[in-house]
C-alpha cells in the first residue's frame, strides 16, 4: 500500500554529517506518522526519531538528541533524517517507517509501524 525507499547513506567520518531521506509511494502520506530506526550488526532494531503527520511533534532517542534532525515535505512524499555530529556508533542500517494508526501522533515502537523501507547503510570511521 505504501512503499519506502531509504537514501543517502554512505561512509562519513567521525563528526561528519549525513542526511538521509526516505521517499513514499503513494497519495497518503501525510496520514503516516513517519520514524527513523536502526540496527547495527549483532543488535536489536532501536529507535531513532519519529515524527507526527503534520510535522509538528518530534521525538528523538537520547542518544541521536541534538545531533539528528528528523523532518518531513508532505508535498514531497518524503521524510528526512539530518545527521550531524556523527560518531562511530551510529553505524548501522537505517530504515525508515510508516505508522497508519491516526489515533497515535506518533510511535517510538517499531512493531506499531506498518511499512518499511529497505535500508540504507550508515558507516561512521573514527
Amino acid at each position: 500500500q505504501v512503499q519506502l525507499v531509504e537514501s543517502g547513506g554512505g561512509l562519513v567520518q567521525a563528526g561528519g554529517s549525513l542526511r538521509l531521506s526516505c521517499a513514499a509511494s503513494g497519495r497518503t502520506f501525510a496520514t503516516y506518522a513517519m520514524g527513523w530506526f536502526r540496527q547495527a550488526p549483532g543488535k536489536e532494531r532501536e529507535f531513532v526519531a519519529a515524527i507526527s503527520r503534520s510535522g509538528s511533534t518530534t521525538d528523538y532517542a537520547n542518544s541521536v538528541k541534538g545531533r539528528f534532525t528528523i523532518s518531513r515535505d508532505n508535498a514531497k512524499n518524503t521524510v528526512y533524517l539530518q545527521m550531524n555530529s556523527l560518531k562511530p556508533e551510529d553505524t548501522a542500517v537505517y530504515y525508515c517507517a510508516a505508522d497508519s494508526d491516526r489515533l497515535r501522533l506518533l510511535s517510538i515502537r517499531g512493531s506499531q509501524y506498518d511499512y518499511w523501507g529497505q535500508g540504507t547503510q550508515v558507516t561512521v570511521s573514527s
